[in-house]
């Protein structure tokens, strides 16, 4: 099966997308099309020969065909104006943060009919805010760290350090402050606000086990990535995160109990239920005093976690035939008839 990828955005991942959607192109995928979405939110269709960093931050990818949104899929516009479909399969959102993860490509997606792999609104915007994550957690009984929301306005924090601010709607670790003095508040409020003007504030627990697990809903059930415990200092910090968006190579399973695996993927299946339909998400998990803690949902992970699957061509083309299908409600006048026949009127 064939696919494009739409990678780029206007985020402050921007970055992190066209590392994520290079490094996929270097796992064989049958990538028919790479489409880039620059930060004025202009679409261009790029030559798999241009996939470098340097293509896109000396600004060549201009030069390339602009391409625009349309029914069921992406145009051109050719000779004298006319407008020219371009021939595109499933769409693989590689879009992280804004834009790809709040939901604002999914919505345009599915309102024009275009047939694509990732989160759906709804589903992008309980994990895209790290609050609502964990109020959708706490519906589907799976637990997490407690925590405090703190805006640019108030500042006010009551936890007791150690604890960790994070922006509240970005990834990556952006922003992303472990504060062990009270005198480092300050600066690290300064450092988050950068990114966003709210921020969440956790307890940073030392030595926390921490597992990522990856999955999606295929048509003969849900399909699991192996469990990775990724290898941190502190905890994963943004050089970190740059460098895990650029894996192309599978990694080692995790050393763990039979018992503790299933909890990870029963906590996985409980939070992927019926609203992740569609998009394969990894979720990253603590272990403290042997109970499952989710930490964050990735509804678009770096290079769709590939290395976390032993075939991630074979786990996509399975995920594209499980696709939620966007039934459109038929449009009737016969209300609008039956008021005017009623009324005597044509």
């Amino acid at each position: 099966m064939e696919f494009s990828i739409v990678f780029g955005g206007a985020s402050f991942e921007h970055e992190i997308s066209i590392v994520s959607a290079i490094s996929l192109l270097k796992k064989g995928l049958s990538i028919k099309q790479c489409i880039f979405l620059d930060g004025s939110h202009r679409f261009y269709l790029i030559d798999k020969k241009d996939m470098k960093s340097t293509y896109f931050s000396n600004g060549k990818y201009k030069d390339a065909k602009e391409l625009f949104l349309g029914v069921e899929g992406f145009y051109t516009k050719g000779m004298l104006g006319k407008v020219v479909p371009l021939e595109t399969n499933i769409v693989i959102n590689l879009i992280h943060g804004k834009d790809g993860e709040d939901g604002t490509l999914s919505a345009l997606f599915d309102f024009y009919k275009i047939r694509y792999i990732g989160p759906r609104a709804e589903a992008s915007m309980l994990s895209f805010d790290k609050s609502l994550t964990k109020l959708y957690a706490a519906t589907c009984d799976v637990k997490t760290l407690r925590y405090e929301i703190v805006s640019r306005e108030d500042r006010v924090v009551t936890l007791k350090p150690p604890f960790i601010i994070k922006p509240l709607r970005l990834g990556s670790s952006l922003g992303v402050s472990v504060v062990r003095d009270i005198k480092e508040l300050d600066y690290a409020l300064d450092v988050a606000f950068e990114f966003d003007n709210k921020v969440i504030v956790e307890p940073f627990v030392e030595n926390v086990k921490e597992f990522n697990l990856a999955g999606f809903l295929a048509k003969e059930g849900m399909v699991h990535s192996v469990v990775e415990e990724p290898v941190k200092k502190e905890f994963l910090d943004f050089e970190n995160k740059y460098l895990d968006f650029s894996r192309t190579t599978e990694v080692s399973k995790a050393v763990l109990s039979e018992s503790l695996e299933s909890r990870l993927k029963l906590n996985f299946d409980k939070l992927y239920g019926d609203i992740f339909a569609g998009a394969l998400i990894r979720c990253d998990f603590f272990v403290i005093d042997d109970e499952v803690y989710i930490n964050e949902i990735n509804p678009v992970p770096g290079s769709l976690a590939n290395y976390l699957f032993t075939d991630i061509n074979a786990s996509l083309n399975a995920l594209a035939l499980n696709l939620p299908k966007n039934e459109l409600i038929k449009v009737s006048y016969k209300y609008i008839d039956k008021i005017h026949k009623a009324k005597g009127k044509a």
